[in-house]
């Protein structure tokens, strides 16, 4: 370890005592550029792009499409109502549109983005892995979860991903595509269209709607960290990102502050995320408070490094008001010492407090791994340290372990 990336006297003697995993890929190879360093995909490959869908278009541009169409423009409002409000590409159930060219219509509008390959459920029911196939033939995943209170759906931003992380299942294959904007909003019309089924933990009372029978039960958060680095798509995640919010019949109706954008560390990005002024709830995935050892785990590390994507942080908390998550995945041996839960804490006081959450998270590990899970002990010990400084922190629930939760996982195995 080099000097600078030394922990301090205080938290050397722990360190010392401590086994040290180097990161390393198992079972492939990660791609490597002229200088050995991990191959950094930020540009997307030259793909046939999907079909444009309604929800590729701001409303003004809906309109625009059917005026050029020789339609009147009210008929983007019909069509988007029945799309973002009842979860529905069936002609079949717009009557309330003229019969004759129904089906040509919404067929121009409302093309099938995705296909659903495979679907796996768990933890009673509550828990549904889907395996999409888009147009092209490229893979994506998403994954459905109810909790106590609330819906949660882990969404997909691109195709693969080019950020190379060695112990990611995703980062195996690389980067395939970006996804569309209408890409990532229908993996959550899919998946409202799973719960008003009942297929989500059981049918609720009301025909999908909570005991009380009176609201329809839909996904109430989300959160991007699924297949993909979403920073890496920007132009089309804030698309995704506005019709998700926009009010009915335009979007989806949701709370920003319910919708989770996670980043290894794009810096350039999260200062203009910030500048967007939309309340999304912001989480960076961190993995390692010292360079040393994040240079190995997150390849992008080596443009901007753990300080920078630090500050970038505070800064979007200074910006929006919203206290950033720090996302921490424990590996056994690898990033779990005490000592790091020392740096981290340190490191995170320096920009003040108040302003974050750390969530370490279980490694959810590919089968046969040599890539594991913190011990509980070690888990409760870094837990213990964070909070002793001061930092809130809360261990992640993690969901899906026997169906190939982590992301990637099915698509890795499909492919």
């Amino acid at each position: 370890m080099p000097a600078d990336a030394l922990p301090t006297p205080a938290l050397r003697s722990t360190a010392v005592r401590s086994a040290q995993v180097r990161p390393a890929t198992e079972g492939w190879q990660q791609q490597k550029d002229a200088d050995g360093r991990p191959l950094l995909q930020f540009a997307s490959p030259k793909r046939g792009k999907p079909p444009v869908h309604l929800a590729d278009l701001t409303p003004e541009g809906r309109r625009a499409r059917l005026v050029e169409l020789g339609l009147p423009a009210f008929r983007a409002g019909q069509i988007a109502r029945h799309y973002f409000t009842r979860y529905t590409a069936d002609p079949a159930e717009m009557t309330d549109l003229p019969a004759a060219g129904r089906e040509e219509l919404v067929a121009g509008l409302l093309p099938e983005l995705m296909t659903e390959v495979r679907r796996f459920a768990t933890d009673r029911g509550d828990t549904i892995k889907f395996l999409w196939k888009l147009h092209d033939g490229a893979l994506v995943e998403s994954v459905l979860m109810r909790y106590p209170g609330r819906i949660t759906l882990c969404v997909s931003s691109q195709a693969g991903c080019g950020m190379n992380c060695p112990f990611c299942a995703t980062g195996q294959a690389g980067l395939t595509r970006n996804m569309s904007a209408a890409e990532i909003v229908d993996q959550v019309v899919r998946a409202n269209r799973v719960i008003a089924a009942g297929d989500l933990g059981g049918k609720r009372p009301a025909g999908g709607s909570t005991s009380s029978g009176t609201t329809p039960e839909r996904v109430s958060n989300i959160v991007f960290m699924g297949m993909g680095e979403p920073l890496a798509n920007y132009n089309r995640l804030m698309s995704a990102l506005r019709t998700m919010v926009a009010p009915a019949p335009d979007g989806l109706a949701m709370s920003a502050r319910h919708i989770t954008v996670s980043t290894v560390g794009l810096v350039p990005a999260i200062h203009k995320l910030a500048a967007e002024q939309l309340p999304v709830t912001f989480a960076l995935s961190l993995h390692a408070p010292d360079d040393h050892l994040r240079d190995e785990l997150i390849p992008v590390n080596s443009r901007w490094k753990v300080d920078e994507a630090l500050d970038a942080a505070r800064a979007y908390f200074d910006a929006t008001g919203r206290r950033v998550s720090i996302e921490y995945a424990l590996i056994k041996d690898m990033n779990d010492h005490g000592w790091r839960a020392d740096l981290l804490a340190q490191k995170l006081n320096e920009r003040g407090r108040g302003w974050v959450h750390v969530n370490p998270i279980p490694l959810n590990p590919t089968p046969g791994s040599i890539w594991t899970a913190s011990d509980k002990d070690v888990q409760q010990e870094f837990v213990r340290r964070l909070e002793s400084a001061g930092i809130p922190t809360t261990i992640r629930d993690t969901r899906g372990t026997e169906i190939d939760g982590a992301c990637g996982q099915l698509a890795a195995a499909d492919a």
